[in-house]
């Protein structure tokens, strides 16, 4: 009787939070008008992991500034769609929160294919999409000036081509590798990512020697992989998602081949890690935040989380420290603009006076007209591992350098 006490009392403790993280309680700011803000991702499916940690990320962020008083004495309501990881999904979710929701701003989106099709809609609506997790090189730039007069996109994930750079350098320049095959899932999100690998080696003067593609939900690898053992490669740098990731690495043992596997910060996600079990030792990826405390601002969000969502290992680490970030740049805009038209939002985030301190980073003045990437530089990447089914850090000088980001 008493567990289920405990039970009924810890899931009415999420409700309450989870309510307050949308603006639906109001204490210490009465009922005014809350600021309401589009929340979209895959919160369903196989890209989900990345969805809801990005955003339980934003909910934390939204409830410590309600908690706080709001924004210019008015709470934060998020309204959150789930838009499948499906580019049509995707833009019909946009069309909602813009159209009927009258959102004031957008955060999220996962899927590069989805960020693909539903940007131009808030680019359209001159309403700020701060992107959260998407990684595809091409987002941020598809309306820049002076092709168009404004843009609307801004990020704060890594892009592939900074992304691509690092899994070459880990395979060329630390493990001094030349023959390398790349694995990539038929997606957007594989089809630019293999482009960025592709011209990431050539910088080395490097060709791939195999170049293999799959598609979402399959699970059989076994002829790519031939191909690309025959090549004589050396190690397999790959741009998927988690689920195929894992069948990748799992048919890789079954025909006895063991090269090193490398790629994009995907293989974090636990569908690949819980899945390929021990046949994810050991692979690495460049990632924008590692669940571990090596700052006390870290460590307090780590144990938030955990406390939050009741669980220990966050199941995406960056896409929640991203889509937390991302949430307090867009407060930061509000608070400079003082107003919560479009337009002010915009250039606010394009001179952003305050020093925004962030879970992935510290944000001084992190967008400008000409560049809306938060992250424009390897040096915030670092390189994760698999360890016991955890990401840690692969080098001890990364975590060194990563905590003065700090």
């Amino acid at each position: 009787m008493l567990q289920c006490v405990r039970r009924l009392a810890s899931v009415a403790r999420f409700a309450a939070f989870a309510l307050l993280a949308q603006g639906l309680l109001t204490t210490g700011v009465g009922a005014i008008e809350p600021i309401r803000i589009g929340v979209s991702g895959p919160f369903t499916g196989g890209s989900s992991p990345m969805g809801l940690s990005m955003r339980d990320g934003i909910r934390l962020a939204a409830q410590e500034i309600n908690a706080a008083g709001g924004i210019l004495g008015r709470p934060l309501r998020l309204i959150e769609r789930d838009d499948e990881a499906r580019p049509e999904r995707g833009a019909q979710v946009a069309q909602d929160l813009i159209g009927h929701e009258k959102i004031v701003a957008g955060l999220g989106i996962v899927n590069t294919g989805v960020a693909l099709a539903s940007q131009l809609l808030y680019q359209q609506a001159h309403v700020p999409m701060i992107t959260s997790v998407a990684t595809g090189s091409i987002i941020t730039r598809q309306f820049l000036p002076p092709q168009y007069a404004d843009n609307y996109i801004f990020r704060v994930s890594a892009p592939d081509s900074l992304q691509a750079a690092m899994i070459v350098e880990e395979a060329v320049v630390r493990r001094h590798l030349r023959k390398l095959a790349i694995l990539h899932d038929s997606t957007n999100y594989g089809q630019l990512g293999r482009e960025d690998l592709e011209r990431a080696l050539e910088r080395h003067g490097i060709k791939p020697a195999a170049v293999e593609r799959f598609n979402i939900r399959d699970v059989d690898m076994t002829l790519q992989l031939a191909r690309a053992r025959a090549s004589g490669a050396e190690a397999i740098l790959t741009y998927g998602l988690g689920p195929e990731l894992a069948h990748l690495a799992n048919g890789m043992v079954r025909l006895g081949w063991k090269v090193p596997l490398v790629g994009s910060w995907a293989l974090n996600m636990p569908n690949f890690i819980d899945n390929a079990g021990p046949n994810a030792e050991g692979t690495r990826m460049p990632q924008t935040f590692i669940q571990e405390g090596n700052t006390p601002a870290r460590q307090a969000f780590i144990d938030k989380y955990r406390k939050s969502f009741g669980v220990e290992r966050i199941p995406v680490a960056p896409a929640a420290a991203q889509g937390y970030d991302s949430m307090l740049l867009l407060a930061a805009a509000i608070r400079q603009a003082k107003r919560t038209d479009g337009a002010a939002l915009r250039n606010a985030l394009e001179t952003l006076q305050e020093r925004v301190e962030g879970i992935v980073m510290v944000y001084d003045q992190p967008f400008s007209r000409t560049d809306h990437e938060a992250i424009d530089s390897t040096r915030i990447l670092v390189i994760g591992e698999v360890r016991n089914r955890h990401v840690v850090f692969a080098y001890d000088e990364d975590r060194k350098r990563d905590a003065q980001h700090k």
